[in-house]
């Protein structure tokens, strides 16, 4: 009986902790951080010599 009872208040405890980490990720003011992180693997980049030439 004592065993059944902790794996559901486990249970409801990850689905709680799920969920709040679903809304903080998904929330507004999150949206500009994760956009210029997106952008972070492109920002450092310079384009090499070969694509800055005309193919002749």
């Amino acid at each position: 009986m004592m065993t059944s009872l902790m794996h559901s208040i486990w249970t409801v405890v990850v689905f709680i902790v799920f969920i709040g980490i679903v809304l903080w990720a998904y929330s507004a003011n999150r949206k500009k951080d994760f956009d210029e992180a997106s952008r972070l693997a492109l920002d450092d980049d310079e384009p090499s010599d070969d694509s800055t030439k005309k193919a002749d």
